[in-house]
């Protein structure tokens, strides 16, 4: 507990891989409580205020290097935020239409 509030990192799962943030000493505290009962959460299930936490670190460009190059072990990471590529819309708007096309004529029957 005390190596995650004094030098805790988030690791945040990307399409394109891992990415570890550094946060600010009560950046981290609150993220111990986000995570006190997880070791990994989907990004859905952030409220927004923890959500923008994220994305303000993000913005400022909190990266480090990945732990094992810097000497940060998992028994630092504060947990794991899962980041899902979001759908595209026309995709998801295309796939709805095939089923309600298949769907329609049974319905009304």
């Amino acid at each position: 507990m005390i190596e995650k509030l004094s030098r805790g990192l988030l690791r945040v799962l990307t399409p394109l891989g891992p990415r570890y943030l550094k946060p600010s000493f009560l950046q981290r505290l609150y993220l111990v409580w986000v995570f006190r009962n997880f070791e990994s959460l989907p990004a859905k299930v952030l409220t927004p205020r923890q959500q923008k936490i994220i994305d303000t670190m993000w913005a400022q460009n909190r990266f480090v290097a990945s732990p094992q190059s810097s000497g940060v072990y998992d028994a630092s990471l504060i947990g794991t935020l899962e980041q899902r590529p979001e759908v595209d819309p026309s995709l998801r708007g295309a796939a709805n239409d095939g089923v309600s096309e298949t769907v329609s004529p049974y319905a009304t029957d």
